[in-house]
């Protein structure tokens, strides 16, 4: 019988087992979806707020802009800062922030409630994104290639689709509707605290973090052509998912004569 050898566990050109960067890669999949429902955990509850609470379009736009602001303030002040202070501390902080505005939004009888969970939802999304992201790009697998690309683009999408349709479903057949779309979430965003926390880290602390926080925009000459086409598109995506959060719930409502929050939830809505 021949004898066999026992070789030590495989290594990644990052020097990680490759056990440990699936969980990593799981963990930061999940992460971004989870982020992201919470995100959309709102949008089924803007017409239970107008019904119950009063609030006006106006007041409700303001809470969409004050998410906006917190993700696109956070992505130019801090979207660099995982590449210095690690990945893992950065969406610990993101998730923490978007943790933290479930729990504001469980008590929501106050327009000023509404705006400031909002506004840590934002921050929380766009520092959580920005880590999270760049921690899918690390530790995806090298087959198949498109994954990494696919997973960090995607998966905010369908955290958001997600996030809004169960919502709707536990406002519209759940107790407890005004908080429960928040608990669940919150859940979720607990769990990938955990997940996040027992993953390996992949982007080592290195100087400069300060620094990173200066807003600094650069365009390769070969693309700057293609500049004012893609802000006109990104703007117009931005408007049209401001729009799909703030006002078509209402418009479903008045258009199809339906009180149901699962029919009038917004499925739409494109962060960046």
């Amino acid at each position: 019988m021949l004898g066999s050898t026992r070789h030590p566990p495989r290594t990644t050109a990052r020097g990680r087992r490759p056990g440990r960067l699936r969980l990593a890669f799981v963990a930061a999949v999940v992460s971004l979806a989870s982020a992201f429902a919470a995100v959309g955990s709102t949008i089924p509850l803007f017409n239970v707020y107008r019904a119950e609470d009063g609030f006006t379009n106006a007041g409700i736009s303001m809470s969409v802009a004050a998410y906006s602001v917190g993700t696109i303030g956070t992505l130019l002040v801090a979207g660099r800062l995982s590449g210095h202070v690690g990945r893992r501390p950065t969406a610990v902080a993101g998730l923490g922030l978007l943790l933290l505005g479930c729990v504001v939004l469980l008590d929501v009888h106050h327009l000023g409630v509404l705006i400031a969970g909002r506004l840590l939802m934002g921050l929380g999304a766009g520092l959580g994104s920005s880590a999270l992201t760049a921690y899918i790009v690390d530790t995806a697998p090298a087959r198949p290639t498109w994954l990494a690309s696919v997973a960090s683009s995607q998966t905010v999408m369908i955290g958001l689709a997600l996030g809004a349709v169960a919502s709707g479903a536990l406002v519209q057949f759940g107790p407890w509707p005004r908080e429960l779309g928040y608990l669940v979430a919150a859940g979720l965003l607990l769990l990938s605290l955990v997940l996040i926390l027992i993953s390996p880290e992949t982007a080592p602390r290195t100087p400069g973090a300060v620094r990173s926080l200066r807003p600094s925009v650069r365009v390769p000459a070969r693309v700057r052509s293609l500049v004012p086409v893609v802000a006109a598109v990104s703007l117009a995506t931005w408007a049209t998912g401001a729009f799909y959060q703030a006002f078509v719930p209402a418009l479903v409502e008045e258009q199809l004569r339906t009180d149901s929050s699962l029919v009038r939830q917004d499925r739409r809505h494109v962060p960046s």
